[in-house]
């Protein structure tokens, strides 16, 4: 979270020095140096500064009231880690700054809230765990913001069990991010009468109502996780144009609005509803249908995936990486490949869900310009490049097995290019074995038929062989017959010839019997 903070503290010491000039803008910008060089580290060393007072058992002040009582506008308090019991009022512009939020306590032990802000601009509170630990009274909490307070910062604190975490009241353009609010008897952050504010990055657990709206317009909620209240996620109460996108809503009952009218999303980006149960056909990580939050008001574009947002760096740059997930996703880095020098994103998911899971990242182009190859456990898995991505930033979707994973996305052509040609390679290569097997398919069906033409072969020759034997045996019958019939034709002749012969002897013989007959007569 520490990186986080820095960047963001660093925004809003922006924010403070919009309306600054001259030597308040020197002042704010040494401010700011030095900001940033207690949360990277705290044992800092400060010398001759007379904006910067510190706060410690050994320091000139031990206690926090004590300090702000001396301080004037524009002055940053440093306080050491360790437990303060008192009641704080802020009636001045000051940056009040803990030296570490889980060590740094402050606990109330008089009034009805630990800090209170009062009748003053341009505050920044940071670094602190608040806590009330007087018994239940009404209207009572942790921090307090009255009216006509403007541009009040409260970051990276965790405020817990009081009744009212924060209490916004007829405040304006205040800025709540980092926060863990939670364990509240009440709700963990009120915004009565306040307009205009941006509540974003915080933790909101545990209380009875999360976030509460009366009569509090223009507000932008965005990137928090509002989780486990026992009554509602959120209650607006005549309250219009607050506007929530990118939160993690995770309650039994999430939202009750009467009368108001507000908007539950931004750049078709809407939030995660733990009681949605719609699809995502279209592989984008938003649902195809409307979620219902009352009856007169709907996120048209429901997250199907906790929505989380990181921090990373590169070189003097910090850039923020968004995902939307179904898995837990614990971690995400930045690095460079060792050997490579590759840009690349590790995520870090755990599976409780018992199914595939899905990731949609969105990777500023200035961090990471796509191609991607993305590797999970196994290997290499394939991925979308949605047509939302733009010049700016890629969103990029994928699936992994339901699994413990970690997934690394490296940005690299060249390696993309390798993938390509192994994918292709390995294309070329099965489609060649499927060739072979038709090949081989094809010659054993030659084969089985040639077999076959040869048994064929075997039974026609053995076929002829029977065929010219009877021939032969037909043939030498024929002869013999043919020989017999000579005969008989020879034997028919000489039988005809000596017929004829004997004919005419007789005839012969006739002829001179009767003459000799005729004579005697």
């Amino acid at each position: 979270m520490g990186g986080n903070t820095l960047a963001k503290l660093q925004k809003i010491l922006r924010i403070k020095n919009v309306d600054v000039s001259g030597k308040a803008f020197l002042a704010l910008s040494i401010i700011s140096l030095l900001t940033m060089a207690c949360f990277a580290k705290w044992n800092l060393v400060v010398e001759a500064q007379s904006n910067v007072i510190n706060v410690g058992p050994s320091a000139n002040f031990q206690k926090i009231q004590d300090a702000i009582n001396n301080a004037t506008a524009g002055d940053t308090i440093l306080v050491a880690s360790g437990t303060y019991e008192e009641d704080i009022t802020i009636n001045k512009p000051i940056t009040l700054i803990g030296e570490d939020e889980n060590l740094t306590v402050i606990n109330n032990i008089n009034n009805d809230w630990v800090i209170q802000v009062s009748q003053t601009n341009d505050v920044t509170v940071c670094n602190f765990t608040v806590k009330n630990i007087k018994p239940f009274i009404e209207d009572t909490g942790e921090i307090y913001i009255s009216s006509n307070c403007h541009n009040i910062t409260v970051c990276n604190d965790t405020i817990e069990n009081g009744v009212d975490g924060i209490i916004a009241f007829a405040s304006s353009g205040d800025h709540f991010w980092g926060n863990i609010i939670a364990n509240n008897s009440g709700s963990g952050i009120t915004f009565d009468y306040s307009n205009d504010n941006d509540f974003s990055g915080n933790i909101v657990s545990n209380n009875v109502l999360g976030l509460s709206f009366t009569s509090a317009d223009g507000t932008v909620v965005s990137d928090n996780t509002i989780s486990n209240n026992s009554q509602w996620g959120v209650g607006l109460y005549f309250s219009d144009n607050n506007i929530f996108y990118h939160n993690n809503f995770i309650n039994q009952s999430q939202v009750y609005s009467p009368n108001s009218n507000n908007i539950w999303s931004n750049d078709s980006e809407g939030n995660y509803w733990s009681s949605y149960s719609g699809s995502d056909s279209h592989g984008d990580g938003i649902g195809d249908t409307p979620y219902a939050i009352v009856s007169s008001e709907v996120d048209n574009y429901p997250l199907m995936g906790v929505f989380s947002e990181f921090n990373v760096s590169s070189g003097t740059a910090t850039y923020q990486v968004s995902v939307v997930c179904n898995e837990t996703v614990n971690d995400l880095s930045f690095g460079f490949g060792q050997q490579t020098g590759n840009e690349l994103i590790n995520l870090e998911v755990t599976d409780e869900n018992l199914t595939a899971g899905f990731c949609r990242l969105t990777v500023p182009n200035s961090l990471m310009k796509p191609p991607y190859t993305i590797l999970d456990n196994e290997g290499a898995i394939s991925y979308a490049l949605l047509n939302a991505s733009n010049q700016v930033n890629s969103l990029v979707y994928f699936t992994f097995p339901s699994t413990n994973q970690t997934i690394t996305v490296i940005s690299s052509e060249l390696l993309q290019l390798y993938i390509q040609l192994s994918n292709e390679l390995t294309g070329n290569q099965t489609e060649l074995l499927g060739v072979l097997g038709s090949l081989n398919a094809t010659y054993q069906g030659l084969l089985g038929n040639y077999t076959s033409l040869s048994t064929f072969l075997s039974q026609l020759e053995s076929s002829y062989l029977a065929l010219n034997a009877s021939y032969q045996q037909h043939l030498s019958t024929y002869s013999e017959n043919t020989q017999n019939l000579q005969n008989l034709i020879y034997i028919f002749a000489a039988t005809t010839v000596l017929f004829l012969v004997t004919t005419v002897y007789l005839s012969m013989r006739g002829q001179t019997v009767r003459k000799r007959t005729e004579s005697h007569v």
